[in-house]
């Protein structure tokens, strides 16, 4: 027997004899740390295919980016996500009517933050956009296929999901046919 594979299962075998409350402290001390945050992707349901997507102009960023926050502490991922939505564009959604990107978990490699992506459909005509314009100085609906400058999260992040101008530079644990939801069938 390989000698790394026996000073492993010794390892595993004293931190398992340890008491509950110190394996959680010795667990927390060793794993990594990350931000966990929710991110809408919401696309015009009236518009014709490729579609138009909702993208905010921040003061903090040099391209335009998707509406997205940190979640509250016990806060549910869609309800995070709606809410954001609503803080930073005015757009009311239901938690329940979003729908989860496949992954819908995205790490970010430049920061300790994780993603959770959400989908969501509205009509532009009769959703009125409004920003503080403080944290979001301008939201718009642009065509996906003439898109402003991103965000470099925003256009990797729409490119996982096979949008936008890095669409196509996937990871290859994602398959395109996957990624995106597709817009809801409509209930009229």
């Amino acid at each position: 027997m390989n000698i790394h594979r026996q000073l492993r299962g010794l390892a595993y075998q004293v931190f398992y004899g340890l008491p509950l409350p110190v394996r959680r402290r010795v667990a927390r001390a060793v794993s990594p740390k990350f931000l966990v945050g929710a991110v809408t992707v919401i696309r015009d349901s009236e518009a014709p295919e490729p579609g138009r997507v909702l993208l905010l102009r921040q003061p903090s960023s040099r391209g335009w980016g998707l509406p997205a926050g940190l979640l509250k502490k016990g806060e549910m991922p869609a309800v995070g996500a709606a809410r954001e939505l609503f803080e930073e564009a005015g757009v009311r959604i239901e938690p329940g009517d979003l729908r989860p990107g496949n992954p819908n978990a995205i790490l970010q490699p430049t920061a300790a933050n994780v993603d959770m992506v959400w989908f969501g459909w509205v009509p532009s005509s009769t959703t009125p956009l409004v920003v503080d314009g403080g944290e979001v100085l301008e939201a718009r609906w642009w065509p996906l296929d003439e898109l402003p400058k991103l965000t470099w999260p925003t256009a990797r992040l729409l490119g996982i999901y096979g949008l936008g101008p890095r669409a196509g530079e996937l990871p290859p644990s994602v398959a395109l046919s996957d990624a995106a939801p597709s817009r809801p069938a409509s209930t009229s």
